[in-house]
């Protein structure tokens, strides 16, 4: 993974409520284990015709949506059944954060994972934000992982939690194994100074 930077963006607005994975990405786009072209699946169902194409009164299919990497969705997004392809097909479409009022926990997990940052704000935030982006669809945030700050287009700020060891392996652009093989040394420090407790463990195994 890349190191999370913070960054400016225009924001895209998906003013739904309940958005399920499968409605993210549906399940017949679920057979492969590659990462490439998932973004022109992503929404599939919502954003393409019978025919294949685009629907133009979709938000993402529209300007400044279709280069933003902010999505603000509406309450409980990423609920349904566990797949990781969905935060795959989201940041393969462009977008490095989503905002809502909440995030499915599954869901959460796995987009902390693939550098997918879930930001939730209360809710009186998250109705300001999208009367703003709604009057003036140009407007666009800042979002600060190290501060743990949203920055809204009149420059009033909002922090948002995360939890500490998914921030620094976001910040640091290392996934769970990387974050140990960076302290191999560590523990290999470790293991010499305890080899009776090692032994002990061996045992009982």
């Amino acid at each position: 993974m890349e190191k999370f930077t913070a960054f400016e963006s225009s924001v895209a607005l998906l003013p739904t409520d309940n958005i399920d994975t499968d409605q993210i990405i549906p399940a017949r786009f679920l057979k492969t284990i590659s990462k490439v072209g998932l973004g022109d699946q992503l929404f599939f169902d919502w954003r393409y015709n019978a025919d294949g194409s685009p629907k133009a009164d979709f938000p993402l299919n529209q300007e400044p949506a279709k280069s933003a990497q902010v999505l603000l969705a509406g309450d409980n997004f990423g609920c349904g059944s566990s797949r990781e392809h969905a935060p795959w097909a989201l940041t393969q479409f462009g977008f490095r954060a989503v905002i809502s009022t909440s995030f499915a926990d599954i869901f959460k997990g796995n987009s902390l994972k693939n550098s997918l940052l879930p930001i939730a704000v209360p809710r009186d935030v998250h109705a300001k934000l999208f009367s703003t982006l709604q009057s003036n669809p140009l407007a666009k945030v800042s979002v600060d992982l190290a501060s743990q700050t949203l920055t809204l287009p009149d420059g009033s700020t909002c922090t948002f939690p995360v939890d500490e060891f998914s921030k620094t392996c976001m910040l640091e652009g290392v996934d769970e194994l990387g974050f140990l093989l960076k302290h191999e040394a560590e523990i290999a420090a470790y293991e010499q100074a305890h080899p009776d407790g090692l032994n002990t463990l061996a045992v009982a195994l």
